[in-house]
């Protein structure tokens, strides 16, 4: 028997899968950056980029929490100071983190060899970085996750829309199989 009980709206992910997003995000950026830097430095065609797993931790929450501050922000201050307090508080974030490793030998960060640093856990060299990833991650990474949504259903939201859209005529013509948006079978 076929029920006609209209579909579950789709839900926003939970704080453990965006912290997980977030989490994933950080780590990734952190070795492009060590890469990009060591070739900068040390002009190494290898980009050997590093980090350590407690950046996992160290991202995903940090991240986290610049999600709340946009959303009780945004509605009452531009972007750019927006970024400015994102910034100041990956700072606090960065030597808060690093001086509580740091009790465990575990630290995996040194900032002691630039010149503007404070126990090298931190470094103002680090500002326009820091600044620049703070505008990216409210921009794409926060919004564009905050958007996304948990569906339950053979349905996948999009098959039905795109075909309505496109019109009749190519309705499964998606990659010539059926109108499944990823193009490939689903069976019941």
């Amino acid at each position: 028997m076929v029920s006609m009980e209209p579909p579950e709206a789709p839900v926003p992910l939970t704080v453990l899968y965006r912290w997980y997003l977030y989490a994933i995000h950080g780590y990734f950026c952190e070795v492009m950056f060590t890469a990009a830097w060591e070739f900068v430095v040390n002009c190494n065609w290898k980009f050997p980029g590093v980090t350590s797993v407690w950046a996992l931790f160290i991202y995903g929450t940090c991240i986290l929490i610049v999600e709340q501050m946009y959303l009780r922000l945004r509605g009452c201050c531009r972007v750019l100071p927006r970024c400015v307090i994102y910034t100041v508080w990956t700072y606090l974030w960065e030597f808060g983190t690093g001086l509580l490793l740091r009790q465990f030998n575990a630290c995996p960060w040194d900032y002691s060899e630039f010149r503007y640093n404070f126990m090298g856990l931190i470094t103002a060299e680090y500002a326009v970085p820091w600044f620049c990833a703070s505008f990216i991650v409210e921009r794409l990474v926060i919004r564009k996750t905050l958007r996304l949504r948990f569906h339950d259903g053979a349905e996948d939201g999009w098959s039905k829309r795109r075909a309505a859209a496109v019109g009749p005529a190519s309705e499964g013509s998606s990659r010539g199989m059926g109108n499944d948006a990823n193009g490939y079978f689903k069976g019941e």
